[in-house]
């Protein structure tokens, strides 16, 4: 349980369930056996990341000095819980189990698409933590998030639901990458200290802790303000609330942002919990956006 680390579940379930959620307010219809299914794949995604992620960081893990619970790993190896070698097995079994039930949706639901999709996101995690790319260490750690998360995620669920790519808001997926791109920015800075002793050119590593702190907020707000190309055509009013929301935790974020370096452990937290909270909220007004207007019509 402390190797899967269900804090950072949130991460893949609620772009996944976004997805859906656009899905049904373009075609329509809904099959919460299909959610179900997209559950399970998400549920065995986060697995297969965070125990991937535990493996392939754990030198760097163990030069952090203080690894909190966003961040730093599940430090079950460094305890001496849990062996690297049980940790990398248990990462294959993950991702197996996910192409399992990817193609048995596939001949089911006729989704093709679908294996393709999960071996793209699977690819993204390889090209992220393992050789020879360890493109987390090269400082594009960010940028494979965004992709991952704000991107291939959001299409997964829309795709399983509408069994095409029809009428899914391709614009939309830009706001979605920026927060997926700032989350990465957030989780990195409590592990400032061990990321720079094990030369990991994280986003704080290389702009600074203040920069870094700066343009993810920054990145937040854009992401709230182009929300309108996830949910199309909603009011201006509508539009005023998506934006509203969830700028009212980056606000209360903003007034730590001289303070909440990694050395101030309480701070630090605090703001990247604020920043992850908003951009969740900012998901969850989408969808909620996207199920009104189509109860409306």
């Amino acid at each position: 349980m402390q190797a899967a680390r269900p804090l950072a579940a949130a991460n893949v379930a609620v772009p996944l369930i976004l997805g859906q959620a656009l899905a049904y307010a373009v075609h329509g219809r809904f099959a919460w056996g299909l959610f179900g299914a997209v559950g399970l794949l998400g549920l065995l995604n986060q697995l297969f990341i965070v125990f991937a992620n535990d493996f392939a960081d754990r030198e760097a893990d163990a030069l952090n000095p203080s690894p909190s619970l966003v961040s730093g790993g599940s430090r079950v190896i460094q305890e001496g819980k849990l062996a690297p070698e049980a940790l990398r097995k248990a990462a294959w079994l993950m991702l197996g189990s996910m192409v399992v039930v990817a193609l048995v949706l596939a001949w089911i639901h006729q989704l093709w698409a679908l294996p393709l999709l999960v071996l793209g996101g699977a690819g993204l995690m390889w090209a992220y933590s393992f050789p020879p790319l360890r493109l987390s260490y090269r400082g594009y750690g960010e940028l494979l998030q965004g992709l991952g998360v704000g991107v291939t995620l959001p299409i997964i669920g829309f795709y399983a639901q509408a069994h095409s790519f029809q009428g899914l808001p391709w614009l939309g997926l830009a706001p979605c990458f920026l927060l997926a791109y700032a989350g990465n920015v957030l989780t990195a800075l409590p592990d400032y200290p061990g990321d720079r002793a094990a030369n990991k050119r994280t986003y704080p590593v290389r702009f600074g802790q203040f920069a870094a702190r700066r343009h993810a907020l920054e990145l937040l707000a854009v992401g709230f303000g182009f929300g309108w190309l996830v949910v199309p055509d909603l009011p201006w009013w509508a539009v005023g609330l998506i934006i509203a929301v969830p700028s009212i935790p980056v606000l209360f974020a903003a007034r730590l942002l001289g303070s909440a370096d990694a050395g101030n452990r309480g701070e630090c937290l605090r703001f990247v919990m604020l920043g992850a909270g908003a951009a969740n909220l900012a998901m969850l007004a989408w969808m909620l956006a996207a199920l009104i207007q189509r109860w409306v019509a």
